[in-house]
């Protein structure tokens, strides 16, 4: 019902940013909740931000004042802007929607911040 594109990752130095986007398709509901999950070896998967339709946002403790949620309701579009990019933040990053029916997950990008 509803398919999750995401752009955006890559390698970068420690310190660098990148910018996270991610387009939701098919049969959008409104007043859904939208966001990032990330995913490192060995770890279980973790919430990074989520936003609501009505732009409410919600952050990890390890990324606030680092990160910055966003979304394009219009779009049905939601990006992550990472900066201060730490090695600790190296995982795949997952874009995520939640409405009154499921979850939703894209198939991940990956962010590698470098030593």
């Amino acid at each position: 019902q509803v398919q999750l594109a995401e752009s955006g990752g890559g390698l970068v130095q420690a310190g660098g940013s990148l910018r996270l986007s991610c387009a939701a398709s098919g049969i959008i509901l409104s007043g859904n909740t939208m966001g990032w999950y990330r995913q490192a070896p060995g770890k279980a998967r973790e919430l990074v931000a989520t936003i609501t339709s009505g732009g409410s946002t919600n952050y990890a403790d390890s990324v606030k004042g680092r990160f910055t949620i966003s979304r394009d309701n219009a779009k049905n579009t939601v990006s992550l802007q990472m900066n201060s990019l730490k090695p600790e933040d190296t995982a795949v990053y997952y874009c995520y929607m939640r409405d009154f029916r499921a979850d939703y997950w894209g198939q991940g990008t990956q962010v590698t911040a470098s030593s």
